[in-house]
């Protein structure tokens, strides 16, 4: 097997997680190996270990196969159970440390940043400490969880010093990233907090080096679909076009599922269509028991890859009502835009954290926990929306979405080399 000249390492929780940074790690992949990278690995955890996290997952029998020359490594824990929680972490950070010291240009991208970017940190110093000294390139993107979920929780418990590592282990790398201008307003923000606390000077840092990379999404893979297929798909599920409301998405509360499933049990609507909730995550049996006397709501939670888009395109509306929790924002929404360029009936959401950013000016727009609200556009969009309008909010939802497109983002990503990261702050 030859040697490859350019290397691409993702660290990143990849499938079978349903989370739209997962996909997002799976398009970067695809696009470098268009783009001069030979060996292009997804540096990932193992099953079991995703399982015992409780995190929500595709079907393991459906995740769609990436191209040949992507290699999706999980390695084994390094230790035994007196290594409680860093087994799984050395694992990574060894098998990085194995493919650094091969004499290949390496680019090493880690998403989400607890703990992905620390065990980039850990075996890039590892490496340049024992001799291997081929080019190493580290780029970091901070996504929602990061900064909603991990550095605010740090703030509002009073824990700086787990802050300011993450920050700082951010600001090492020789590429800052955030997946929306909302995160990286969050970020600075954040930054400016603990320097108040701590008398350091990370605010002024990320103000001057943190820049915005977009998701990039496979835009073929929404648009252009098979008609027949789309018939198909909703044949198998009992559904017909126009005939429901979809959420797709995870099932969480901070997703509005609540907020829409009392919403959709006020409207008009509901006499002619369907609301189908698709997709897994912590709330789904709570909300099935909460629902099973309902026989206008449908759940499904083994929608793969494929068929994702073919519900997008046959459903009446798509609803995703995401309303800021203290746990976490929507830093983006990424299953905005993949409906957006899939077509069918119109998008509903909130502007909620990078929500604005995704969708333009071309959703129909209630504010977050507004249960009339949402009732309401359901209904204008399911009984008032003339063709017509529908036809042309499709149309524009489909150009703004298409900016988003995978390789358009990832050579804005890669267009420029930019300086290492300064130490000492």
């Amino acid at each position: 097997m030859n040697r490859p000249d350019r290397r691409l390492v993702i660290v990143v929780r990849a499938d079978p997680v349903i989370c739209g940074h997962s996909g997002e790690a799976r398009n970067l992949a695809e696009v470098a190996l268009t783009r001069g990278f030979d060996d292009v690995r997804l540096l990932t955890w193992p099953i079991p270990a995703l399982q015992a996290a409780g995190l929500p997952l595709k079907p393991l029998d459906r995740i769609s196969p990436y191209s040949p020359g992507i290699t999706v490594e999980r390695p084994e824990p390094v230790g035994d159970y007196r290594v409680p929680d860093g087994r799984y972490i050395a694992g990574l950070t060894g098998r990085l440390v194995e493919l650094l010291a091969e004499p290949a240009t390496a680019t090493c991208l880690s998403l989400y940043l607890a703990p992905h970017t620390a065990v980039v940190a850990d075996a890039v110093a590892a490496a340049r400490a024992v001799g291997y000294t081929t080019g190493i390139r580290t780029m970091a993107k901070a996504v929602g969880s990061d900064v909603t979920n991990v550095i605010r929780s740090c703030l509002r418990e009073g824990r700086f010093g787990a802050a300011v590592v993450l920050l700082t282990t951010f600001l090492a790398n020789d590429d800052v990233l955030a997946v929306s201008e909302y995160t990286r307003r969050e970020i600075i923000a954040s930054a400016e907090d603990v320097d108040r606390h701590c008398g350091t000077r990370l605010a002024e840092e990320c103000r001057r080096r943190v820049t915005v990379s977009y998701p990039p999404i496979d835009t073929a893979a929404y648009t252009g679909l098979d008609p027949s297929a789309v018939d198909a798909a909703l044949t198998r599920r009992g559904l017909e076009r126009d005939g429901y409301v979809l959420f797709l998405s995870r099932v969480t509360r901070a997703k509005g599922v609540y907020d829409l499933v009392e919403a959709f049990a006020r409207t008009r609507a509901r006499a002619r269509v369907r609301l189908v909730i698709a997709g897994n995550g912590p709330a789904l049996e709570h909300l099935r028991s909460t629902a099973h006397h309902d026989d206008r709501v449908v759940f499904l939670s083994d929608v793969d890859d494929e068929e994702k888009p073919l519900l997008m395109r046959g459903c009446a509306a798509y609803t995703l009502p995401t309303r800021p929790e203290p746990d976490f924002v929507e830093t983006f929404g990424i299953a905005l835009t993949e409906k957006m360029l899939a077509g069918g009936g119109p998008v509903i959401t909130t502007v909620t954290g990078g929500t604005g950013e995704a969708v333009g000016d071309t959703a129909l727009i209630v504010e977050a926990g507004d249960v009339a609200g949402l009732a309401a556009a359901i209904d204008h969009a399911v009984l008032g929306m003339p063709a017509g309008e529908r036809e042309l909010m499709a149309l524009r939802a489909r150009a703004h979405a298409m900016s988003f497109d995978r390789a358009r983002v990832f050579d804005e990503l890669f267009a420029t080399s930019k300086p290492a990261a300064l130490a000492g702050f």
